[in-house]
Order: structure tokens, then C-alpha cells, then sequence
């Protein structure tokens, strides 16, 4: 693990490690549920919603377990063997599901993400797990479009990494000024993508914008 790495690596370690410190139990977790339940104006013993504050926790555990992930570790296998390939290497479509730090709302997107090797590659799969464990946290766009980058930028050192993300924030689509049908577009280029118009004019143009 390089040095750039492995600072990115023990800055997520020191997270966990606090987040886990603070960290309520189940029951605290399901008793915070009812409380909600209750001023939400329903009655958390009723039939219907007897479960609910376990389902809820057992949901949280699937929409927020980036937290328990180290996305540095998981880029650390990586190929040489490329036969001195030294072009783009894109994965685009990628789709996520997110929650909006603000109002715990879903984000629903697509992620293109590029980098380009300079000496060996990893496994596309990885490409898109790192995209997962960002977005299962709570998020703004902004904040989980650098995070990829710079995660991928610091372990695999390429010549240029670029990031595109197209999302739907249901914090404006079903509440506030409820304006359905909009998406937001972040980007972050690095490396030879920022650099070199031509080379980020062909990311663009391979992902149609």
C-alpha cells in the first residue's frame, strides 16, 4: 500500500473506530423507531406495526454498511499483466441507491466512473463496489463523487481518474419544492481528465454528455 493509501486507509479506520464507539445497540436502535412511530401520530404496538421497528434496523443495517467497509482495501489487488494497455478504462451505468444526509431521504443514480492505468489495473467489479460503500452512507452528491475519486486516485496512482454521478434526490422530489423528474449531475476529474480537454471531451462523449 502506497502512502497516499494507506493516510485515506487509517483516516476511514479512525471513523469506524469512533463511529463504533457511540454506537447505540439494537434495542436502542428499535426503541428509536417506536419514538418515531409515536410522533409520527401511530401506535407502534398495533398489529400492523409490532415488527416495524425491527425491519427498520435490520433496512438500516443494508442502506448504511459502507460504514463497515474499507473501499482502500478493496482496490488493493491489481493486474499488471495488460499487455501495455494503456487507454481508458471506464465502467458507466453503475446504479446506486443513497440516503441524503440532511433529511434521510433516497438518492437514486448512476455512476461512470475512468481511470487511466499508468502500470496495472484492478477488477471492474471493484470499480463498482467502491462506488457501493460511499453510497451506503449518508451522503450528499458533492461529497460521494470526490470520495470515489480520490479513493481510487490514492491506491491506484493511474495517470487520471474521472467521476460522474446522475441522481435523483427525493428530498426534492416528494418533499420541499417537490419538483419530480429533475436529477442533479456532479463530476470530478483528476489527473489527465482535468488536464487534457481532449482526454476528458472523450470520457464525456463516451457516456453521452
Amino acid at each position: 500500500m502506497n502512502d497516499k493509501a494507506e493516510n485515506v486507509s487509517n483516516i476511514l479506520a479512525l471513523e469506524r473506530k469512533e463511529a463504533a464507539a457511540r454506537k447505540p445497540d439494537r434495542a436502542e436502535a428499535e426503541e428509536a423507531v417506536r419514538t418515531l412511530l409515536r410522533w409520527a401520530g401511530d401506535d407502534p404496538s398495533r398489529e400492523g406495526l409490532a415488527g416495524t421497528p425491527e425491519r427498520v434496523v435490520r433496512a438500516y443495517e443494508e442502506f448504511f454498511g459502507g460504514y463497515l467497509v474499507d473501499p482502500v482495501d478493496m482496490l488493493q489487488r491489481t493486474f499488471e499483466e495488460t499487455d501495455g494497455y494503456d487507454e481508458m478504462v471506464l465502467l458507466r451505468d453503475i446504479r446506486f441507491e443513497s440516503h441524503c444526509e440532511h433529511h434521510m431521504a433516497p438518492i437514486i443514480g448512476v455512476a461512470h466512473v475512468a481511470y487511466f492505468p499508468r502500470s496495472r489495473v484492478v477488477g471492474i467489479s471493484k470499480l463498482a463496489r467502491v462506488v457501493e460503500v460511499y453510497a451506503k452512507r449518508l451522503q450528499i452528491q458533492e461529497k460521494m463523487t470526490a470520495q470515489i475519486a480520490n479513493t481510487i486516485d490514492a491506491v491506484l496512482q493511474p495517470h487520471g481518474v474521472a467521476v460522474v454521478i446522475e441522481a435523483t434526490h427525493q428530498c426534492m422530489t416528494t418533499r420541499g419544492v417537490h419538483k419530480p423528474g429533475t436529477s442533479m449531475v456532479t463530476s470530478r476529474m483528476l489527473g489527465a481528465f482535468r488536464n487534457d480537454p481532449k482526454t476528458r471531451q472523450e470520457f464525456l462523449g463516451i457516456i453521452g454528455k
